[in-house]
């Protein structure tokens, strides 16, 4: 194999360890937002996991994070604003990849 060849594979290996590593992140930061939500509705248990899991699944409707923020602030309502959801979401998504690099 040539170095181009040897370049070009650690390149798409990178690729597909970053992607890896951002979904893994992403998910992890919808639990601990589902798990945070849950806390202000009044879950606890087995219910703040099955809603933390609906908040993971909300994920996947749209490419981005906007269908996580509507959910939350559907369900949320009057109960947090867009600034403290949005706020939430950046801070448990720094906290999300720190607990994936330390479980590597």
């Amino acid at each position: 194999m040539s170095t181009f060849d040897d370049r070009e594979n650690a390149f798409e290996s990178k690729f597909a360890h970053d992607a890896e590593m951002q979904f893994k992140a992403e998910a992890r930061r919808n639990k601990l937002l589902g798990l945070w939500a849950a806390d202000i509705l009044g879950k606890s248990g087995d219910d703040a996991e099955a809603y933390a899991r609906e908040v993971i699944k909300a994920d996947f409707e749209e490419p981005g994070d906007e269908d996580v923020y509507r959910k939350l602030a559907g369900d949320l309502g009057n109960k947090a604003d867009e600034a403290t959801i949005r706020a939430q979401m950046k801070a448990l998504m720094a906290e999300a990849k720190s607990q994936i690099m330390d479980e590597i």
